[in-house]
């Protein structure tokens, strides 16, 4: 009795394992967008974690005078983006798990 649920149970583990793969091979291909400083810069960075584009909207940003302004929304865009790729991996994740908190799992 033990050994059939215990076989039926690595099969749902084994079928999840691919699941989740082909997800990520997905989510490599998706990209998120974040405007920050009001609308002053926009990135998009894709499921690697690579940014893909940087606009800046808001040319009143570009102060020779002031690229601290610059630099920092630059950064907050960065962080901004990746958070919301981790927000992004962890949503289909629970899709698969089921809302299961895996260990080492995003």
């Amino acid at each position: 009795m033990f050994g059939g649920n215990m076989q039926g149970m690595m099969k749902k583990v084994q079928k999840m394992q691919k699941d989740m793969k082909k997800l990520q091979e997905e989510l490599k291909q998706r990209t998120v967008e974040v405007t920050v400083g009001g609308g002053a810069l926009t990135i998009v960075m894709n499921g690697e974690k690579n940014v893909e584009s940087v606009k800046i909207n808001d040319k009143n940003v570009i102060d020779p005078e002031d690229t601290e302004m610059l630099e920092d929304l630059i950064v907050a865009g960065v962080n901004e983006a990746s958070k919301k790729v981790d927000d992004l991996m962890a949503q289909e994740m629970s899709k698969i798990t089921g809302g299961m908190k895996l260990p080492g799992m995003f």
